[in-house]
């Protein structure tokens, strides 16, 4: 059975990828089981940067087929903020409470549309890039948080259609909705053919 590695520690993050990749002929793993792997400088300019990043530097140290993802929010009206800095808007790497505060008083009295991006790299055994793809899910940011699921912004980021914000959605719909899922969906033509049974 082919084997396929999610270079994340990020624990919220891994699950969703790991419920999204659910289901196929393959054998996904995570870097739990890989505790000698590098921390991978997320020190891109863009998300598909890091994405490439992790996956060429992960499969390089594990000699295996490793998925990078990088994503984030994007709010146009503060000039593309938070973008690749979204886990460490506020300072601190990973506190969704400061990250969300921070956010809510920049984007006081401005224009509130916003997209999360999600870009994914799928590098082979030798570190080379064999597959990216990009998802996005636009929606906008709400005064005040709804919802206690998922991770990041997403108590405050309504989908306007649902008038449902990504933490008040089940982990199925979301994935169907989201950028991670999205961009999940577009790569997943490309993990077929290069790792059969995916």
């Amino acid at each position: 059975m082919p084997v396929l590695i999610v270079g994340t520690r990020n624990r919220k993050k891994r699950e969703e990828l790991l419920e999204i990749l659910a289901g196929g002929d393959i054998e996904v793993r995570d870097l739990t089981a890989y505790p000698d792997a590098p921390d991978v400088v997320e020190d891109g300019e863009t998300f598909e940067a890091n994405a490439r990043k992790k996956a060429t530097e992960l499969s390089l140290h594990l000699g295996a087929w490793v998925l990078g993802e990088d994503s984030g929010l994007v709010v146009p009206s503060l000039g593309g903020a938070p973008g690749v800095y979204s886990a460490r808007y506020a300072g601190g790497h990973g506190d969704d409470e400061a990250n969300n505060d921070k956010l809510l008083r920049e984007i006081a009295g401005k224009p509130r549309e916003a997209y999360y991006v999600c870009s994914i790299a799928v590098a082979d055994p030798t570190g080379v890039v064999q597959a990216t793809a990009e998802g996005r899910c636009h929606g906008v940011i709400l005064d005040e948080r709804r919802g206690a699921g998922g991770f990041g912004y997403d108590p405050l980021f309504q989908i306007v259609e649902l008038h449902r914000t990504f933490g008040e959605l089940s982990a199925r719909v979301k994935h169907a909705l989201s950028h991670r899922g999205r961009a999940m969906a577009r790569v997943a033509p490309a993990l077929r053919r290069l790792l059969p049974g995916a």
